[in-house]
């Protein structure tokens, strides 16, 4: 290997370090593998902190009825049967162990009168089934997750961008990447690698995501020959904030409406009674006088009384509802909808929402306890992502791993609030797991890897050597424009192929993008090489898109607005071919064992009563 680059040996490496990442780390490094985690950002500046409103667990402290077996129906049902079931099985049964041992680490949750964790309501759970700190879980849970993880010995390299994974004979033996201070090259030899890199919000201009989620991980695994999935369900959070500008999209939690927020119209009207769907409308409240009856019994902290508001209908529902009001013009003065929790005691919402009280009235000048909050979709999360085994999280390459917004299938065609934070520690637990039982028979190299690794470092140089192209951010705004004019929250034929024509044309100018300057400091140069990772997300979306001609979840046809059967059957499946270009084809859904689909009828036919 050529001396000029820097290189660290492991058994395991784990790229990303946000829940999943750092999850996956404790648990290899516990079983005796020599873990290295890498993060783009600095440790602690993951998107986890961003998932506030708490972590779904069926723990049964405030409601006695929950339990597993109705966490994996409403899981299924959110995700419109096109989850994976067997991950959504491991998920639902395994994530309350995973808070508790959160709680035995250090986190501190909030707290019900007789000392148990305390769990809000959620849209589109049946119960109040999340496990919080106010309205800074994730927070909470990075914090634990790094005190653990540091004690823990695990070497942790930060400011560092991956931009090639190394093979060797078809297994991933390692990756290439650079340090964003100084530009210099580092090589990470491993024996398993694990795949946390989270979503890929920055291909969209209106996003609650920030600068780091540029599709890196399924960039990284599309190279190497894994298989993406589900790339077509995309979820707009249906509240962020939509005024300043400089934070428009920035991310306004399901802790609000958890917590009795109700969504209004310029016209004053509570517009979600119209837009539940009828498939589901038995479990929300009729009219306001029940949903009334609701929201007292969560101001009295006290078991639910009746149907849940249509407010706590599913994201993907909501986002939609939002942006039809607005379409229709009954938005509010800035392009959303508001959101009120003003008529509860300002002591109350201070106490439970603490960080977008503040998060408002430093940013936008407003008090919630006083008046509504102005809120409209922003995209949020990545439903789609890389094929992985449910049991051991590896993926369709030999060495590779993947868990949390990277991997795809846990949460089918549209993800409940909630089950993000417990998908990062039920699967990153189980992803560091399987690369250490990996790490432990695979072996070294058999060759050389400096060919693979002088290709990495001229790939990562070539923008400093062109004297002719157009700037990063210029190629960057350009593909934000298409994805959000042609592949948003609502989509047709017409433009998803107008979209797809106008990425084709993009992709020469993003493959000769130039960069000035040096490799020091050089943020234009970081954006040149992100945005090879979000061409390829971008028509990887777009043309799954353009494949599924029906509506399910987060994925909205206008031209094919009902079900269609036959795609409940099936996932679309995005690959390389040996030419270098995408091919995209529909792979047979896993059947669902028939002992859960027995418990998933089981659970479908009870509903929740409606209290007189």
């Amino acid at each position: 290997m050529p001396d000029k680059y820097e290189t660290h040996d492991c058994d395991v490496l784990v790229i990303g370090a946000g829940g999943a990442g750092l999850r996956a780390a404790i648990e290899s490094s516990a079983m005796g593998a020599k873990t290295a985690l890498v993060c783009k950002s600095l440790l602690g500046k993951a998107h986890t902190v961003m998932a506030e409103g708490g972590i779904a667990a069926a723990l049964a402290n405030v409601d006695e009825e929950d339990d597993w077996r109705v966490h994996f129906h409403d899981t299924m049902a959110g995700g419109k049967m096109l989850n994976n079931w067997r991950m959504a099985e491991l998920h639902a049964k395994e994530a309350p162990e995973r808070v508790l041992e959160l709680e035995r680490w250090g986190a501190v949750f909030d707290r019900t009168r007789d000392g148990r964790i305390l769990q809000r309501a959620f849209g589109g759970h049946r119960h109040k089934r999340l496990s919080h700190v106010g309205d800074r879980t994730g927070l909470e849970m990075i914090r634990t997750l790094q005190d653990k993880g540091v004690h823990q010995g695990i070497d942790v390299y930060m400011e560092c961008t991956i931009t090639r994974l190394l093979m060797d004979g078809g297994r991933v033996v390692g990756a290439f990447g650079y340090w964003r201070e100084s530009g210099r090259f580092v090589v990470f030899r491993s024996k398993a690698t694990v795949l946390a890199t989270g979503g890929f919000g920055k291909a969209y201009p209106v996003t609650s995501n920030s600068w780091e989620y540029t599709g890196d991980g399924h960039g990284l695994a599309y190279r190497a020959g894994a298989e993406l999935i589900d790339m077509e369900f995309v979820q707009f959070h249906p509240t962020g904030m939509v005024w300043p500008p400089g934070v428009k999209g920035l991310l306004v939690t399901e802790a609000v409406r958890g917590e009795g927020g109700i969504l209004r119209n310029s016209k004053g009207e509570r517009f979600m009674f119209k837009y539940l769907p009828e498939a589901n409308r038995k479990d929300f409240a009729a009219d306001e006088a029940e949903a009334t009856r609701w929201v007292e019994s969560v101001l009295a902290d006290s078991k639910p009384d009746g149907r849940r508001p249509p407010e706590l209908s599913t994201r993907d529902n909501v986002a939609r509802a939002i942006y039809t009001e607005v379409k229709e013009g009954r938005g509010s003065p800035h392009g959303g909808a508001f959101l009120d929790i003003s008529y509860q005691p300002a002591d109350r919402v201070k106490k439970k929402l603490p960080s977008m009280y503040h998060q408002f009235l430093e940013l936008a000048d407003v008090d919630i306890t006083k008046v509504p909050m102005e809120v409209g979709p922003t995209c949020h999360y990545a439903m789609g992502g890389v094929r992985v085994d449910a049991d051991t999280c590896v993926t369709t390459v030999p060495g590779l791993f993947a868990a949390g917004e990277v991997a795809g299938g846990m949460h089918g065609s549209n993800r409940l609030g909630g089950n993000s934070l417990s998908d990062l520690i039920v699967f990153g637990c189980r992803a560091g797991r399987g690369a250490a039982e990996s790490a432990k028979t695979a072996s070294r190299p058999t060759g050389s890897l400096d060919r693979q690794i002088d290709e990495a470092a001229a790939e990562v140089n070539a923008p400093f050597g062109r004297t002719t192209g157009e700037h990063p951010y210029a190629l960057h705004s350009e593909l934000q424009e298409i994805m959000g004019s042609c592949v948003g929250i609502f989509r047709t034929e017409s433009d998803l192929k107008e979209g797809i024509r106008r990425l084709e044309a993009l992709g020469p100018k993003v493959r000769n993008v130039r960069v000035e300057g040096s490799r020091m400091y050089n943020p234009g140069w970081h954006l040149a090489l992100d945005l090879g990772n979000l061409m390829v997300i971008s028509e990887a979306i777009a043309r799954s898109a353009l494949a599924r001609p029906e509506s399910r979840g987060a994925h909205s046809r206008l031209d094919h607005p009902n079900y269609d059967p036959h795609f409940a059957t099936v996932n679309n499946c995005v690959k390389q071919n040996d030419t270098g270009g995408m091919t995209v084809r529909e792979t047979p859904l896993p059947k669902m064992s028939d002992e859960l689909r027995k418990v998933y009828d089981e659970v479908e036919a009870m509903s929740l009563p409606a209290k007189a």
